[in-house]
């Protein structure tokens, strides 16, 4: 059985949890997670690539086992945590590696990528959008209004997404077979956003998702220019970031490898883990591979 490690670094005077597993010596895959979870949504992926890949997968802060700063003491922005995500990295002596990134992991993993792209060998996104066209309207409108002008009016609509109701829907919502995801997922998830203050946190970074399209063309002209192996991996049912996010990439990247997985939502790995990492196992490796 494949060890899993669980660690803990102090990073900017805060202290940020990380899985790790694999041997170090091999090539690095840095996993990314999303709202409203942490690096527990990997906790079955990390043993299914670590007989090959050297993996490390951080809970950002706010979120899972690493420090919650107040508001006051931390800027909740997507650069702030990319910040503390690339410092994480140099820590560690992480100087090449893979990314994995779903949901709110894709704008850190974009901004990594942006800001170091000799690190990035390869680019997995999981439901990680990087294109208008994956916004689906319905669920974006209300965190657009707030974004645009936060405050009673339509703060109540956002602040819903902390709901137990809300978080067990991300999970469930366009599985073909719910009995397959674990309820602790949700109910974990729910009990992490409701500590004291986090509620503020979560809100802080609603409202700065908005920072995220307007970095779109960079990031599509780091595509074009350096034409980064990329593996798009999308439940096909999710009703966040739509099948359209997932196509959009070919655009930019010809020979990315795209698959809409049926009967898959938003947290992917829940019901769908063996597809997910057979088809992650045989990018990387090829993606390895001297052309």
């Amino acid at each position: 059985m494949v060890e899993v490690r669980h660690h803990y670094a102090t990073v900017r005077g805060h202290r940020v949890f990380y899985r790790e597993a694999g041997a170090r010596e091999a090539p690095t895959l840095v996993l990314l997670h999303g709202y409203p979870s942490s690096s527990r949504m990997f906790r079955h992926l990390i043993p299914a690539l670590a007989d090959r890949f050297h993996v490390i997968a951080p809970d950002h802060l706010g979120f899972g086992n690493s420090d919650v700063p107040s508001v006051d003491a931390f800027p909740y922005t997507f650069d702030s945590l990319t910040d503390i995500t690339e410092a994480l990295l140099a820590q560690l002596d992480v100087t090449r590696y893979a990314v994995y990134v779903q949901d709110y992991g894709a704008p850190i993993g974009w901004r990594l990528a942006l800001r170091t792209p000799d690190a990035i060998t390869a680019v997995i996104t999981q439901n990680g959008n990087a294109y208008e066209d994956g916004f689906v309207p319905e669920f974006w409108k209300p965190v657009w209004a707030y974004c645009e002008n936060p405050g009673p009016q339509t703060e109540p609509a956002v602040r819903a997404a902390l709901s137990l109701d809300a978080i067990r829907w991300q999970y469930l919502h366009g599985v073909d077979r719910p009995e397959l995801v674990d309820p602790d997922t949700w109910a974990a998830d729910h009990h992490e956003v409701s500590r004291p203050g986090n509620d503020l946190v979560q809100l802080a970074l609603f409202r700065d998702y908005a920072s995220n399209p307007p970095l779109y063309p960079q990031v599509h002209a780091y595509f074009r220019e350096r034409q980064v192996p990329l593996l798009a991996v999308w439940g096909a049912g999710d009703e966040i970031f739509g099948p359209d996010g997932a196509r959009a990439f070919a655009r930019d990247l010809p020979d990315a490898e795209i698959h809409l997985v049926p009967g898959g939502g938003h947290f992917l790995l829940e019901s769908h883990l063996d597809t997910v990492a057979g088809y992650v196992r045989g990018f990387l490796t090829a993606a390895a591979s001297p052309a």
